[in-house]
């Protein structure tokens, strides 16, 4: 896909490239959600996966954040479960558990019998991202997918884990259905994310909550060439691909090397360490998403140390750490997202 051309100087897309911005593009993991009154009144009576199902809600909940604080991109309205629920895997999200699969895979033929997912799963995701990309014009849209290792993790789990002991348990004990389950989740996620490019989203993120559980050895062998896989399918389509990971500090090198034009690091390493163990590509992030309950003054000195860590990689686009907590107040984030603007601008 070519991105079309109100979109060529989007400040997060140059960002993405590498090249010269007018300031610092930011926008935030799950600014779509629970913080926002907004969000909590359309969402009303709603089950999470349906409210991922509908096209007309998914535009307005994605939009919410967009109005509300002028962020440089919107990120898609979805959830990492939602192509396994769109081709046939019985699961639900259970408020206060999160995702909750039925029968957890545990052979290959459990495998084998998850279809393959096509466009025609999911017309309420390319009708969703068409409405999107006319309302937001020259804002760039970011498509989002899972990545293999967290959403085999929810299967082989069954729902969430800490430990994720039966996953490791597969990936040592059973390879073959390991490489066979993260292969077939990796073509879902690859075909999910062209569904989205296809209608018009401009940058794409691969989403990996539970990689750091893993450690540098097991991620390269395991994890990374699944990730790859998805990375390379999304670089076929022409747009920046952003990879990023909870607790993966020691894997940042890897994520890089597995396709990533931008690396998203966490909060847990400082951006200056992250940027060099990025190899040299652009990186997003990484405010704590706890200092928003900070007083406005320390919030802000400590963005201002982000940015001017981000000054030394290729290009930065501005982030939390991880996602936007259900309880921040939503004018702390149109504070910080004005600082970050003319506290960068050239």
């Amino acid at each position: 896909m070519t991105t079309a051309p109100a979109l060529t100087d989007a400040p997060l897309l140059k960002a993405a490239r590498g090249e010269p911005v007018p300031h610092t593009p930011v926008w935030f993991m799950r600014q779509a959600g629970r913080s926002l009154p907004e969000y909590r009144k359309v969402r009303e009576g709603v089950g999470m996966l349906e409210s991922c199902m509908r096209p007309e809600l998914i535009t307005e909940i994605t939009l919410q954040p967009v109005r509300r604080y002028g962020v440089d991109a919107a990120i898609f309205f979805s959830d990492i479960v939602l192509p396994l629920k769109a081709v046939g895997v019985d699961l639900d999200i259970k408020p206060g558990v999160g995702p909750v699969v039925a029968s957890p895979v545990e052979t290959l033929a459990d495998v084998e019998a998850i279809p393959d997912l096509t466009p025609e799963h999911v017309p309420f995701i390319t009708e969703a991202v068409r409405l999107l990309v006319a309302e937001l014009g020259g804002i760039p849209l970011i498509g989002f997918a899972g990545a293999p290792f967290t959403v085999a993790s929810y299967l082989v789990e069954g729902g969430p884990s800490k430990e994720h002991a039966r996953t490791k348990a597969m990936m040592y004990g059973a390879p073959e259905v390991w490489d066979a389950l993260l292969r077939k989740i990796g073509a879902i996620a690859a075909a999910y994310l062209e569904v989205q490019v296809d209608a018009g989203a401009s940058a794409v993120q691969l989403f990996d909550s539970w990689a750091g559980a893993t450690a540098p050895r097991d991620y390269r062998e395991h994890v990374m060439p699944h990730s790859a896989r998805v990375l390379s399918a999304a670089g076929r389509l022409g747009v920046p691909r952003i990879h990023f990971g909870v607790g993966t500090g020691e894997l940042l090198g890897l994520m890089g090397q597995a396709g990533a034009d931008v690396v998203g690091v966490d909060w847990r390493v400082p951006l200056a360490e992250g940027v060099r163990r990025a190899g040299g590509r652009a990186v997003q992030g990484n405010l704590d998403p706890t200092l928003v309950f900070a007083p406005t003054e320390v919030m802000l000195a400590r963005a201002a140390e982000v940015l001017e860590d981000g000054r030394t990689a290729p290009g930065h686009i501005f982030n939390l750490g991880h996602g936007v907590l259900p309880s921040t107040d939503p004018d702390q984030l149109a504070r910080l997202t004005d600082f970050v603007h003319e506290h960068s601008a050239v």
